[in-house]
């Protein structure tokens, strides 16, 4: 069993930047890709990124594209997400994900753990 902790929401002005962590716990000797995605409230869930477990392979989003990062340190069990230029259809709860073996994928339904989430707001 493994457990994600998400950690760095807030609330911040267009313009702002955030940095979210998430932090795996639990049985980590296996290799495994992650993924960040948000929901909004009435939204569906929504991919946001992902990257491998070396974190040579990355994706992201085109919507968030040129202004969010996506990066790990294995060293710490640990993968981030690095927000730039914030906009308020950003506002939304950050969750991330765990895909056990296999690389990245921007469909949920292929991650087998989940963290709880971290609210964003961006106000305008």
């Amino acid at each position: 069993q493994v457990q994600l902790a998400e950690s760095g929401g807030g609330s911040v002005e267009a313009g702002g930047s955030l940095r979210l962590s998430c932090a795996v716990s639990g049985r980590t000797e296996e290799l495994y890709s992650m993924g960040w995605f948000r929901q909004a409230p009435g939204k569906e869930r929504e991919f946001v990124a992902t990257i491998s477990w070396s974190g040579r392979s990355t994706h992201v989003a085109p919507s968030v594209k040129g202004r969010f990062t996506i990066s790990r340190d294995n060293s710490k069990n640990t993968t981030y997400l690095e927000m730039n230029n914030l906009r308020p259809e950003d506002t939304a709860v950050y969750i991330c994900a765990l895909r056990l073996h296999y690389s990245g994928s921007d469909s949920a339904e292929l991650y087998n753990s989940w963290g709880q989430g971290t609210q964003v707001t961006v106000s305008s």
